[in-house]
């Protein structure tokens, strides 16, 4: 996305390809020692493993270490958070809560998701991620105009 979406000389690209990636392994690296330490400390304690103590570590990690409102900890705690809702709604049928959707149940979610994005960047594009905002710039305004198929296919603007 990088690559597409962003201006500026193909070593600064490259740099900021790096230390994003270094940022996302070392998050990751720090929440996996923070949950697999609190795991084994409630376990030594309490000689077994209880239900809310992987939801007690997740809990703690995850302010420690994605507490920050950064880029990197957005696109990660928002990528979680979808697949947790989606989790939650096939646990809600794995136990009974609710009736399993009908096979049109994806596309009217999809068709929702679109909707509201599409709206939200027409007419309150601020309250968007500025990496959203700025590859649905180039998608849907920049592309509007090009003088040739290298700045309508590969970059415009």
């Amino acid at each position: 996305m990088t690559f597409l979406f962003r201006s500026g000389p193909l070593e600064e690209k490259i740099r900021i390809i790096l230390n994003a990636t270094i940022q996302h392994a070392t998050n990751l690296a720090k929440f996996v020692t923070i949950y697999k330490t609190l795991m084994l400390v409630f376990k030594l304690t309490k000689g077994k493993e209880n239900l809310g103590d992987s939801f007690l570590a997740g809990l703690f990690g995850g302010y420690m270490v994605f507490g920050e409102d950064n880029p990197i900890n957005h696109q990660i705690v928002l990528y979680l958070f979808s697949r947790d809702v989606l989790g939650l709604a096939k646990l809600a049928v794995k136990k009974g809560l609710i009736k399993k959707p009908d096979g049109n149940a994806f596309a009217y979610f999809s068709a929702f998701v679109w909707g509201i994005v599409m709206l939200l960047f027409r007419h309150e594009r601020d309250v968007l991620q500025t990496s959203l905002q700025a590859s649905m710039q180039y998608l849907y305004n920049d592309s509007d105009y090009w003088d040739s198929w290298r700045n309508l296919l590969w970059h415009n603007k």
